[in-house]
């Protein structure tokens, strides 16, 4: 992995506007590992393109992360604080995990492929909700007996399809994680969904609104390229912006 200069993650953001989450994820993957294929990276396994992002997020912007989550119950709002390593699954790194898993479900014996962003991606082009979960069962279950008889996906049932999903996500578990919360108002225990590319696509969000103004402060009061003011570090950048406001006299 690279880390990427302020120009490279400001490209990838400009570019991610239009794009879907998915293309996001393969487009800072693709800035930060440039050897990789798009179709090595659609290939990955949900929890490893995850680690990947993680281990970029991490190079970015620094191994703590805070968040915000809303109690059902209450309306709490409940911070979060956690660090990389919290939430860093030892399956889920780049020569760990399973690509395929063999099960036994309501006495069906199923090998189930590990889902892909590729297949995630595959499945959000289909009409409906119910056209998407029928092409991810035809593309994960690759073989499905019964007594030793062949049994044709799409006749599993729907419960045995929900406990394979369950033992896809368990194969699986960079994929999948979940922060133990308590709410302080109520004392609600639960367990929160953590996606790290929402998260990590929220903040360059917000990252790249800041760093725009900061190139529009430095580019109006020096006339300086953009290019330069990026080229600058975080520091001299912050520098030049307290000579501006007065607040380094």
């Amino acid at each position: 992995m690279r880390v990427l200069t302020a120009s490279e993650l400001l490209s990838v953001w400009e570019r991610g506007l239009s794009q879907s989450p998915l293309a996001r994820a393969e487009a800072l993957l693709a800035a930060a590992w440039p050897g990789s294929t798009s179709d090595s990276l659609a290939g990955l396994t949900l929890g490893r393109r995850d680690a990947r992002l993680l281990q970029l997020r991490e190079a970015v912007f620094g191994p703590i992360m805070n968040a915000l989550a809303t109690c059902e119950a209450c309306g709490e709002n409940v911070e979060m604080e956690f660090s990389a390593s919290d939430i860093r699954s030892g399956s889920g790194g780049e020569a760990h995990g399973p690509e395929a898993i063999d099960v036994i479900v309501e006495g069906h014996e199923l090998t189930l492929r590990i889902p892909t962003g590729a297949d995630l991606a595959v499945a959000a082009e289909a009409r409906s909700l119910l056209a998407a979960r029928q092409t991810l069962i035809q593309r994960l279950v690759l073989t499905a007996k019964r007594a030793g008889e062949p049994v044709a996906a799409s006749g599993l049932s729907a419960d045995l399809i929900a406990e394979a999903g369950r033992l896809l996500a368990a194969a699986d578990p960079q994929a999948d994680i979940r922060i133990d919360l308590t709410c302080p108002a109520c004392g609600r225990n639960w367990q929160e969904e953590f996606g790290i590319l929402s998260f990590f696509w929220s903040e360059i969000q917000g990252w790249a609104a800041r760093i725009l103004r900061e190139v529009h402060e430095l580019a109006r009061a020096y006339h300086w390229r953009e290019a330069d003011i990026l080229a600058l570090s975080p520091w001299r950048r912050q520098a030049y912006l307290n000579m501006l406001s007065g607040a380094g006299d």
